[in-house]
């Protein structure tokens, strides 16, 4: 039996702490392996875990495997802590909207991090239904560890071989690094990362202006942040109907964020705490000073590391290929997520 290496959430506090005894237990120890599993799935996010729980509900054996905190991306840096972020800032923002009625000092401001201490409980609140205790009760056996391939019906995690009749691959993807010329040097945040945050960014530079970057944005400047949004595209959620995005872009100007929109970012330098952007915008050079830098530029997925070959399981840089069952080349592996 083999201790599972312990996660790190930051801030260190009680919210975290009930979260990781929830996600991802330091003491826990992987059970040994049953012969052979009806199903394996690998990623403990939204997908693995609705399949884990189907497929045990119809009297299936099977096994769990995360190598981080149960829940993935929803509950721990997606869905969950962004929308408590944002009831915060709209509150506040209702609160000093002068149309409703409402006077309150002008000198007040949001409590940032209150919010963000309030979005850390939220999340531990609800860790409890993606807990590990909840899905060893209901008799799947839990795996804690990277998972890989070790041939066409079986998965290694930790030193140990589950044999499976079907797999899943539920890993999800991860935020895209920009090859952004002092990007890495400079330092910067993603949705894996902003949600640690505890004290506000007086001034914040978000690059993309999709989905996760506009909520953000708009969430920041509310509770208090100046905001500049990055994008090359002309307008905000590129992928959206174009009269729909002018809607989203109007709103988020009248609240006093800054767009930049059909914007080249050249590079990014430093003075002392200061990150400076060097762009191009309508044919001229410039420059904005940020405190911190949020990317939001897209997703790639979390493939690496799965030895995909031993199972003969086809992939790409989009990530694993699955016909219209979502199957893998591999007919008794799918892939979902």
């Amino acid at each position: 039996m083999s201790h599972i290496l312990e996660v790190e959430l930051l801030p260190k506090d009680k919210y975290n702490e009930a979260l990781l005894a929830n996600a991802h237990p330091a003491q826990w120890i992987n059970p040994e392996p049953k012969p052979r599993y009806n199903l394996v799935v690998i990623g403990g996010g939204t997908a693995g875990l609705v399949a884990a729980v189907g497929a045990t509900g119809l009297g299936a054996k099977v096994a769990l495997v995360e190598r981080d905190l149960l829940g993935g991306d929803c509950l721990n840096v997606g869905c969950v802590p962004s929308k408590a972020v944002i009831r915060a800032s709209r509150v506040f923002n209702d609160a000093v909207a002068a149309e409703l009625g409402v006077t309150i000092p002008a000198a007040t401001e949001a409590n940032f991090a209150a919010a963000m201490e309030r979005m850390r409980r939220v999340r531990a609140e609800l860790s409890k239904d993606d807990s590990i205790w909840r899905f060893q009760g209901l008799g799947i056996d839990v795996f804690l560890g990277g998972g890989r391939f070790a041939g066409p019906d079986t998965i290694e995690v930790g030193g140990k071989y589950l044999h499976f009749h079907k797999a899943l691959i539920a890993t999800g993807a991860r935020a895209m690094h920009l090859p952004i010329d002092g990007l890495a040097e400079a330092g910067y945040l993603t949705n894996h990362t902003v949600f640690s945050l505890t004290q506000r960014p007086k001034r914040l530079g978000v690059i993309g202006a999709g989905p996760i970057g506009s909520e953000l944005a708009q969430a920041f400047r509310r509770l208090g942040s100046e905001v500049v949004v990055f994008d090359i595209l002309p307008q905000v959620l590129g992928r959206e109907d174009e009269e729909a995005a002018k809607i989203v872009e109007w709103a988020l100007r009248r609240e006093g964020i800054e767009l930049m929109l059909n914007a080249q970012i050249t590079r990014i330098s430093t003075q002392g705490n200061e990150k400076i952007f060097h762009f191009d915008h309508d044919g001229q050079a410039k420059m904005a000073v940020v405190d911190e830098i949020l990317s939001a530029v897209g997703r790639v997925p979390n493939i690496e590391g799965l030895n995909l070959e031993a199972a003969n399981i086809e992939y790409n840089k989009k990530g694993v290929v699955v016909n219209d069952y979502l199957q893998t080349s591999n007919p008794n592996v799918y892939a979902a997520g």
